[in-house]
Parts: C-alpha cells; structure tokens; sequence
C-alpha cells in the first residue's frame, strides 16, 4: 500500500511538473545600470530555450516608450547572429541554436528614460522549426506573474529626480512678506516734481521770507516820509 502511494505521488509530481515546465522558461533582461536617466547602459538578455524540437532562431526586441530605436547597438550575439534596428526596436538572429541552448546577447542603449520605474521589453522567440513563443504581457506591480511576461528592468530614481525631490518648496510666509513690502520700500525720490536734492524742497520758506522782508521795507520808508512832512 505505502509502495504504491509513493508511486501515485511521484507520478503526480512529475505530471504537475511537466504542466509548469514551459511557465520556467522565459526570456530574461538585466541593466549593468538602473538609475532612470542613466546613459550608455547595456542591458543583457538572456532567452531560455524551450522547444526539445528545435533551437532558437531570433529574438525581436520591442523597446519600451523613451528608448530611442536609433540609439541602440549590438555589444554580443550569438555566433552567426545579426543585428537588424527596426523603427520599434530589433532583432537579433541568424543560424538556429542548438537544441537547449539558450540565446544570450547584449545590447547598449544611449539613455535610459528620465522619471520611468519599470521597464517592460516585449520579445518574440522564434525557433527553427517556425514556432514563436510571444513574451509580451506586461508585469504589473503586486500582482502575479502573467504565463508569458515581458522582459522587465526595475529602475532607481535618477539623481535629477532625487535632487528634485530633496528641494525644499518656497514658504508661504516669505512669498507673501516680499509681494506686501516691496510695494512699501519704492523711493519717494521717483516721484515726479521731486528732484531728490537738498533744499529744494523748501523754496517757498524762502519766498516768504523775501514778502516780510520788502513789507517791512515798505513800512519804514513810509514812516520816513510822514515824519518828514510833519517836520516841514
């Protein structure tokens, strides 16, 4: 009884394993940098083969949004493989690999995109035979992995961002006082009439002491003159 539970369990094993086997294989990508808006990154990609039938003939790359097709170049490819840009991305292939052998190649990109945190890098693995294995489902944060992602390179904040961020915002308070006293600090000089100098302002003072001084000058010589008509 127990030899035959072990071998019902070991049958189930294999069976279930077998089931999730072509869930292991994916196409994977690393970034020898992951700052966002770091350049001159060469990023490494890795496809697993899967097919038992046929090795792997190409690999097309789709670059995310802010990865310019025109700045990528190949750094590494498997011997005999080519590089071929297209107006989305590129492909790599040539001669089919080797049954199980996996296809390896790297790439350098001029820039990767400012402000991004997750880079996603649909790819489509051909085979010999002329089977295509698609990983293009898009790997959302916290939620399971799909049957057949996409690529994906997680990123850091890039320096701008971060110094951004660490920028403390203007107080209030400040702007406030500044709009409230400036008005108040304009010189009463730009006036217009005001000539800003001294004494100027003070002309008048001066006139009527000039209207007391000729009254007064008024004043004795007509008293001169009724005191000299009272003498004749």
């Amino acid at each position: 009884m127990t030899k035959r539970v072990a071998t019902v369990a070991a049958v189930a094993g294999f069976a279930v394993w077998g089931l999730a086997g072509p869930a292991f294989a994916h196409v994977e990508v690393s970034a020898d940098k992951t700052a966002a808006g770091a350049p001159d990154v060469t990023l490494t990609f890795t496809g697993e083969a899967e097919n038992d039938k046929a090795g792997i003939k190409s690999e097309r790359v789709v670059l995310p949004a802010g990865i310019d097709p025109a700045g990528v170049t190949l750094v590494k490819a498997p011997a005999g493989w080519t590089f071929t840009s297209a107006a989305d991305g590129f492909t790599v292939g040539g001669t089919p690999l080797k049954i199980g052998v996996d296809a390896v190649w790297k790439v350098k990109i001029a820039k990767l995109p400012d402000g991004e945190t997750r880079l996603s890098f649909k790819t489509l693995e051909t085979y010999g035979d002329g089977s295509i294995v698609r990983w293009i489902e898009i790997q959302e944060p916290g939620q399971p992995e799909p049957d057949n992602p996409a690529p994906l390179v997680t990123l850091k904040p890039g320096p701008s961002a971060a110094a951004t961020s660490a920028s403390p915002a203007p107080a209030v308070g400040a702007t406030s006082a500044t709009s409230t006293t400036t008005p108040a600090q304009s010189p009463v000089a730009a006036l217009p009439g005001d000539e800003g100098s001294g004494g100027t302002g003070t002309w008048w003072i001066w006139v009527i002491v000039a209207v007391v001084l000729i009254a007064g000058g008024g004043v004795l010589v007509l008293r001169r003159r009724n005191a000299a008509r009272a003498g004749s």
